[in-house]
């Protein structure tokens, strides 16, 4: 395709169709010369002045040079609404292709994302595609936008505000770890994965994908009056252990052997020679709360494992304990992915 924005035509065939309408709230939306989306939330939000709470915005990029870069960005900006408590309405895509892309990249990028939209009831509300000379692979941004009622507003509020940092809290995780990294890696070395594994291994690894999103659990969570979320990804969940202690200022003692892992990830993670703790983690929640064994029922009576993998502490150090040896967090690397070539 030509440098510069797509024509208007390539707009149209294949961005704007396949654009579902989701949303309501979605008053002005995707459209040739449109450069803003208009939302108005639903009348029963608007009549009730007492329930409006807040709006939400989250952005993720995604850069991999991978099939499901498009999904992979949607789903995340989506999580991280999740995880903050807030319920998602609309989607911004900022797309930027390299001048060797062909018109059917960009249909299937578009998608993908219509695909994760749909799947979440959420709509997409506008963006902007561009075509570079100076990219190597698609550039995607998805920028999501919902709210946090008032009554969620104040409980994450007042959990913040009581959050007691000398008092040990459980520390409970949703699913598995680095989902999001053994789909990917499945999806894109399906080849040379077979030559090791047998194919039932490797469907089960892309059917990971299925689980990445956390808004049921995020939701579950916020009724169990939860103090604190964090959804895993970037870094996988010691990444995210990282950074959830620094929002809260505590130290952490997690059991590995409780963190939980699925075979199939075990299995690409050796093939690679990848830490499976540091590999893309979307679709994990990780949840702080001062009773994990009702959180972990009410979430198991959902269909949704869940494991109370530590606690929190009112130090500094941030342990992981492996039976007799203990060792140390550090500060978030980069992910584990991105020691693997996909071109």
């Amino acid at each position: 395709m030509k440098t510069g924005k797509i024509s208007e035509s390539i707009l149209r065939r294949s961005v704007l169709r396949q654009i579902v309408n989701q949303r309501q709230e979605v008053v002005k939306g995707a459209g040739v010369g449109e450069d803003c989306a208009f939302l108005s939330w639903k009348e029963s939000v608007r009549e009730n002045a007492e329930s409006f709470g807040l709006m939400a915005v989250a952005t993720q990029t995604v850069t991999l040079p991978v099939k499901n870069a498009a999904f992979l960005a949607v789903m995340a900006a989506i999580n991280n609404l999740a995880a903050s408590g807030a319920s998602p309405a609309a989607i911004t895509l900022a797309i930027t292709l390299p001048a060797e892309a062909e018109e059917s990249l960009l249909r299937e990028l578009m998608k993908q994302a219509e695909d994760c939209c749909e799947g979440l009831h959420v709509q997409i509300a506008g963006g902007d595609t561009q075509v570079s000379a100076d990219v190597r692979t698609p550039i995607i941004t998805a920028t999501a936008v919902g709210y946090i009622q008032r009554e969620g507003a104040v409980a994450c509020l007042q959990a913040a505000k009581a959050f007691d940092k000398n008092r040990c809290m459980d520390v409970v995780v949703s699913k598995w770890i680095a989902m999001e990294g053994t789909a990917v890696i499945a999806e894109e070395k399906e080849a040379e994965l077979s030559e090791r594994y047998p194919m039932r291994l490797i469907l089960a690894a892309k059917e990971q994908k299925a689980c990445l999103s956390v808004e049921t659990e995020a939701a579950i969570a916020l009724k169990s009056g939860v103090y604190a979320m964090h959804d895993a990804r970037n870094g996988g969940i010691f990444g995210a252990l990282w950074e959830l202690s620094q929002k809260l200022g505590v130290g952490l003692n997690i059991d590995l052997k409780k963190i939980p892992v699925r075979q199939e990830t075990i299995e690409v993670c050796e093939f690679y020679e990848l830490n499976p703790y540091e590999l893309l983690s979307g679709g994990m929640l990780i949840m702080v709360t001062d009773c994990g064994e009702r959180l972990v029922k009410a979430l198991e009576d959902e269909g949704i494992p869940a494991t109370i993998i530590g606690s929190t502490n009112g130090g500094n150090d941030r342990i992981i304990a492996n039976q007799e040896e203990t060792r140390y967090l550090e500060p978030a690397k980069p992910d584990e992915i991105y020691k693997i070539s996909f071109n």
